[in-house]
This record gives C-alpha cells, sequence and structure tokens, in this order.
C-alpha cells in the first residue's frame, strides 16, 4: 500500500515533477562531468606537463659541496666528479620506477670542429672554431637488473627540443648541431664535420669525422653547441662510461602541506606514508638510494608549475560543482515547498484518517527520493556525455564511465533533495488537518 501510495503520487502533477527533475538532472549531470574529469585529468595533465621537460636533476654529490668565497663560486664549470653509467639501470628499480617516464645522462666538453667544405684547396691551414659538446643518448636500449630493457633519451627528456632533420643514432658517428653554430660553420643536413682530438689537430679520419643529420633548435645555448652521442663525447673527454648530470622526468603527485614536511622529523608512520607516494621529493631521495653518491635535486620550477596548475583546474571543477548543487538544491525546496502547499487537503485528509506525522513525512521523503534517484540517473547519462566533451575539446582525452561516480551521484542526488525538501517536509508532517478540512 505504502509503494502503491509513492507511485500514484509519483504519476500525479507531472509537470511539476518533470521541473524538479530537470533541475536535479542539471546539477548531477554537471557534478558526474566534474567528477568524471577531475578523477583522470590528474594523470593525463601529468603526462602533457612532462612535455615541460625533466623535473630532476642528478648530479655527483660531491659537486653540492660548496666552494665560495665572498659569495662568489669558484667552481671550474667542466671540472667535478663523474658518475658511472652502468648504474643507471637501477634507476627502474625504485618503489616508483614505472612514474619514471625517461632520463637522459649528459656529458659536456669543448673541442675544436672545423667544415671540410670551407678549406681552401690551395691552403694548408684549416680554420677551426672552439665548440661546446653535449653528450647523451636518444633511443638508448638499458639494461635493467631484472633482466628487462628500457628505451630513453634527450628526445623524451627534453621534448621542446626542435630537430629539423633527425636525431643522431646512438655509437654512430653522426651529430646534431644548433642552428646558429650551423650559420656560423656554413652546416646543413648531410654536410660533414670535422672534431679535433685531444692536441688539437683536426684529424678527418673516423670516427671523428661526423655527420650532420638534424639542426637543433631550442632557444638556449644548445644552439651553439654540437649534439653527438655520449659514446663519442666520452672518448673526446677521455671520461669512458662516465657523465656528469642526469636529467629524469617522473610522474608526480603536486605537492601539498604534508609533502613540503622534513622527513627526518617524521613519524615512522608518516615516513611510510610519505615514502609510499610519487611525490617529487620521495622519488628523488628513493633515486639517490639506488644510485649511490649522486645529489638529486628538484627542479622546482616545472615540479610547482605542475602542481599549481592542477590544483587550479581541481578547485575550478569544484567550484563549478558546488555552484550547480547549491542551484539544484535551491531548486528542490521550491518545488516542494509548493507541491506540499498544493498538497494541504491531502495532507489533512491523510492524518484525518490516522496517519501520524511521521508516517506524512517517511511517505513525502520517499516521493522525493524516487524523485532523486530519477533525475540522478538522467543527470549521470548527460554528465558522461558533457565529460566526454569536455575531456576531448579541453583536455584531450575521453574520461571512461566509472560505476563509482554512477553511485557518488546517485547519492549526492539523495541529499540535496533531502537537504533542499528538509523543511517543506517538516513543515508538512506538522500540519493540523481540522483547520484544513474546515478549508481555513
Amino acid at each position: 500500500m505504502f509503494l502503491r501510495l509513492v507511485a500514484d503520487s509519483f504519476t500525479r502533477r507531472p509537470r511539476r515533477k518533470i521541473l524538479s527533475m530537470a533541475a536535479l538532472a542539471m546539477g548531477m549531470a554537471v557534478a558526474t562531468a566534474a567528477l568524471s574529469v577531475s578523477l583522470d585529468v590528474g594523470d593525463r595533465l601529468a603526462q602533457e606537463f612532462r612535455s615541460l621537460g625533466a623535473n630532476l636533476l642528478v648530479t655527483p654529490q660531491a659537486d653540492s659541496l660548496p666552494l665560495e668565497i665572498g659569495g662568489v663560486d669558484y667552481r671550474p664549470a667542466n671540472a667535478g666528479a663523474y658518475l658511472p653509467e652502468a648504474d643507471l639501470g637501477k634507476l627502474k628499480t625504485i618503489f616508483w620506477r614505472f612514474n619514471i617516464m625517461a632520463f637522459a645522462p649528459i656529458l659536456e666538453t669543448t673541442t675544436k670542429v672545423a667544415n671540410p667544405a670551407s678549406i681552401p684547396a690551395t691552403s694548408s691551414a684549416i680554420p677551426t672554431r672552439e665548440v661546446r659538446v653535449i653528450g647523451t643518448w636518444v633511443e638508448h636500449s638499458v639494461a635493467v637488473p631484472d633482466g628487462t630493457t628500457y628505451v630513453t633519451g634527450i628526445d623524451k627528456t627534453n621534448p621542446w627540443w626542435s630537430v629539423e632533420g633527425r636525431w643522431f643514432k646512438d655509437n654512430s658517428d653522426e651529430c646534431v648541431i644548433g642552428t646558429k653554430l650551423a650559420k656560423r660553420l656554413s652546416l646543413s643536413n648531410g654536410s660533414q664535420l670535422m672534431v679535433s682530438d685531444a692536441a688539437g689537430d683536426v684529424v678527418e679520419a673516423s670516427p671523428k669525422h661526423l655527420t650532420v643529420v638534424g639542426l637543433l633548435e631550442t632557444g638556449g645555448d644548445e644552439d651553439d653547441a654540437v649534439v653527438v652521442p655520449l659514446a663519442f663525447a666520452q672518448k673526446l673527454a677521455n671520461k669512458p662510461g662516465q657523465y656528469r648530470r642526469l636529467y629524469v622526468s617522473a610522474l608526480t603527485k603536486p605537492e601539498d602541506a604534508f609533502a613540503r614536511k622534513d622527513p627526518k622529523s617524521m613519524t615512522p608512520a608518516e615516513f611510510d606514508k610519505w615514502y609510499c607516494t610519487p611525490y617529487i621529493s620521495s622519488i628523488a631521495l628513493q633515486i639517490s638510494e639506488e644510485l649511490k653518491g649522486t645529489d638529486v635535486r628538484v627542479i622546482r620550477r616545472v615540479a610547482e608549475g605542475e602542481g599549481n596548475v592542477l590544483r587550479r583546474v581541481r578547485t575550478l571543477l569544484w567550484l563549478v560543482t558546488f555552484a550547480a548543487l547549491l542551484a539544484a538544491a535551491l531548486a528542490v525546496g521550491a518545488s516542494a515547498a509548493a507541491s506540499v502547499i498544493e498538497r494541504r487537503t491531502e495532507i489533512g485528509l491523510m492524518k484525518a484518517l490516522g496517519a501520524n506525522s511521521a508516517l506524512v513525512g517517511v511517505l513525502l521523503a520517499a516521493e522525493q527520493l524516487l524523485l532523486a534517484f530519477v533525475g540522478g540517473g538522467i543527470g549521470y547519462a548527460v554528465g558522461i556525455l558533457l565529460a566526454r566533451a569536455l575531456g576531448e575539446r579541453i583536455f584531450g582525452f575521453t574520461p571512461e564511465p566509472k560505476l563509482f561516480v554512477l553511485l557518488v551521484i546517485l547519492a549526492l542526488a539523495a541529499l540535496i533533495t533531502l537537504v533542499g525538501s528538509a523543511y517543506p517536509l517538516r513543515r508538512a508532517s506538522r500540519y493540523d488537518p481540522a483547520p484544513i478540512l474546515r478549508g481555513e
């Protein structure tokens, strides 16, 4: 009988019910879209932020020791300790190894180069120019201690480096040359570049005769340098199997107040929580534990930029959701108040026939909950379409429907409906039937 009364009441006054469901569905659609996008936007934006480049810099621990007099750093730019290339596979063994997206070692040196095409046939003198040489990896396979291999390189850690042509192949006699240097030396793709040996005499024989396969433009000092395979730079610098610094690109969680705490002051439980969360600082610690004798520094400009943007996007989504839910609650409350006023006679008759205030309140609340579930279901369906449109147009991805989101939306719809109609329902349950039936 109770369910029959609820169903019968729900089918009467369809226009008011439709208006209430429409308001509720709109609010739930916005909430569904915001929740669906917010659940996936973190990973998606983190992937997009990797286009900003590496967010961790690994250097020899000895380089972090200060050598300053009167505020001036007297450490030579090209001097210092070196790190073993053979240990780099250990990066893929840390706790957050799957968050390590790419890494690239760097070894810099200087040498003299010349363009063979510019050497006069009648001249025995070879004009040379001293240039900066950067050795690194491109599409390099790294052996991981577990027996697997991992392919990484500078094109993944520094994706903004634009190359006209192609990158060199590792362990080849090829190079990529900065656009400014290429212009000064009159070099282009396919040109030959003669590289000097340690004594400074140009050697034309391989392997110090490089083929230019790409012109590099970064907007930085690299535009005036030659980028070569790491193995070639190691030969030039006489540092076999070593590098000077390492760029690491890692997926991280934006830092909050807890992440900024000093790990040394944490309790064991707090440290475990911090260590097992992909904060940039915890990943840095894990890298330093695997690569002995290193100093791992966070590139704050990149890491903080990621966190700020992600935090602001999520805040905006939640503000829009709150506004939509508030509007839905007000609309449902107004509709419930009008419905209670229209049904004063019906409510008075029920109470005159023996229904107590609690039963009347439960009956009206059940009607509102049925309205909430129908409106919430419609809102979820519309919200999924809205989330797909927002994801594709703004963030470049398509959120997938989740059962968890549906359950949350139905619960939110019920909560918003009960909160919005609480006062009208309370007022209806306290009606005195006598004055109503007398027409007062």
